[in-house]
């Protein structure tokens, strides 16, 4: 029995490592993504006064800070019994849409298009955005990094701050938007309206007219039969900010829907001695370990996740698009764990839509902020973050002290997938013991697609992780192991 490491695995947030077991043939017996870090974010919440909170978590990624801001702050609302006002949930949505559009665009040009821009199994030097840049030109660099800024600038302008933003709030948000800076915003979402349009253009001409790149997306070793999850409107249209979690079957069919607040009835977690992370799956399917298909209570998050769970885009544009895919790909639900790349990009179009939606409404600057709070309690905050799903649960004491909280982000929805994915992408590239550094880096690319962010997903529980201490000599043997 062979063992080949992958540590560190590239291009994501946080740490992780792949180890794959070959047999005596050399053919893949089994293959694990482990992450090693932990972060233990939620002890560290409690005590803290409830105020604090949305700026305190924010601070478990440099990432996805807005998305743990807004979850933070819809948990409060919920705590204290409030809801925003009308001007204050659509200027938290019109920060949040500009959140998306900066991340998308940054984990599509610089973590997952190296792979198909550059390709799969070219050099590892030259996998990276510079490899980009250099097979589509320095001025397209520039509109990356002009429109990924416009996105952080939105977020700046509303919040405060482009990455640790500042300004939700229970009931509402700190801060209105002036007429000027209304008009700047509107700019930029034109702008990003167009940038959308010229990446799916790229993504085009690229990967689509490519067969090598269509047949890679859609052959076995890239298919996972799980449910999926994401949060609809009333016509069960993606959103990100507020709605129904919307849970469908491997036909497409609707499996099950819930209120945030209701996520404990629907969603359970579980501990792997292995990992830090947490595993998430469907309670009225059970826990049937890391096997795909309807017997098992599995669950996808994230942009094919969500708009899987969907049934269609609430902007015109990102509409015609999200048609196109599914038309393309043969139909719902969409199995391909590469299809994460196109569904990010049918995001992105509908974020830069929505975004220049929210700047031209007449209420954007109204001056009705904050409605007033009530006595404190127990609350559930939850938004799509770019990633998938994010739930955070707050249990305030009467002086609004944080008594327990209990986070469930997206990574932590995807974690089964995102093993079995890279399970399954191993047992199909890795043949006869051939190991070379193009077919690991195919390995790789089926976490990659995901997006994942390690640093936000492990959480203890309740309170303390597993944990293994070894202790080697200067010659590497193994002298004591301590375990918990």
């Amino acid at each position: 029995m062979k063992t080949i490491t992958i540590d560190p695995i590239t291009r994501l947030e946080g740490h992780g490592k792949i180890s794959i077991q070959l047999d005596d043939a050399g053919d893949v017996e089994n293959a694990w993504l482990q992450i090693p870090e932990l972060r233990g974010f939620e002890k560290f919440c409690e005590g803290r006064r409830a105020e604090d909170m949305p700026i305190i978590t924010p601070r478990i990624c440099g990432v996805c800070p807005v998305a743990h801001h807004f979850a933070s702050t819809k948990a409060l609302d919920a705590c204290f019994g409030v809801e925003p006002t009308e001007t204050a949930a659509k200027l938290r949505e019109l920060m949040y849409s500009g959140y998306y559009i900066y991340d998308h665009t940054l984990h599509f040009y610089f973590l997952g298009a190296p792979d198909f821009v550059v390709g799969p199994t070219a050099p590892p030097a030259e996998r990276n955005i510079f490899g980009v840049l250099k097979k589509v030109g320095l001025d397209v660099g520039k509109e990356v990094i002009k429109h990924r800024a416009y996105g952080q600038r939105i977020t700046e302008i509303i919040g405060g701050k482009a990455t640790h933003p500042t300004c939700g709030l229970p009931g509402g948000i700190s801060k209105g938007l002036t007429e000027e800076e209304r008009k700047k915003i509107e700019e930029m979402a034109r702008s990003s309206v167009e940038f959308a349009k010229f990446t799916l253009g790229i993504f085009e001409d690229i990967v689509l007219k490519n067969k090598a790149y269509v047949d890679l997306i859609v052959s076995d070793p890239y298919q996972l039969h799980v449910y999926n999850m994401g949060m609809v409107d009333g016509n069960n249209h993606v959103n990100f900010y507020d709605g129904d979690v919307r849970v469908t079957d491997h036909k497409a069919r609707e499996f099950d829907r819930f209120e945030g607040k209701d996520y404990l009835d629907h969603v359970a977690e579980r501990v792997e001695p292995w990992t830090y992370s947490k595993f998430t799956y469907l309670k009225k399917v059970g826990w049937k370990g890391l096997t795909d298909g309807p017997k098992s209570g599995v669950y996808r998050v994230g942009p094919l996740g969500r708009l899987n769970a969907s049934e269609g885009m609430a902007t015109p544009l990102a509409n015609e698009q999200y048609k196109r895919m599914y038309d393309t790909l043969g139909g719902k639900p969409v199995n391909s764990t590469l299809a994460y790349h196109w569904a990010r990009l049918v995001e992105l179009l509908y974020a830069a839509e929505k975004t220049l939606e929210l700047a031209t409404d007449p209420e954007i600057t109204g001056a009705n902020l904050r409605n007033p709070i009530k006595e404190p309690g127990e609350g559930v905050g939850i938004i799509e973050a770019a990633r998938g799903t994010l739930i955070h649960h707050y249990k305030l004491d009467k002086d609004a002290l944080v008594k327990s909280a209990n986070l469930i982000v997206a990574t932590t929805n995807n974690y089964a997938d995102i093993v079995m994915s890279v399970r399954d992408a191993a047992r199909g590239v890795i043949k006869k013991g051939v190991v070379n550094e193009g077919l690991l880096n195919m390995v790789e690319m089926a976490f990659r697609a995901y997006d994942p962010c390690f640093g936000c997903s492990t959480h203890s529980l309740p309170g303390e992780g597993p944990l293994t201490v070894e202790v080697v000599d200067s010659e590497g043997q193994l002298v004591k192991k301590l375990s918990r």
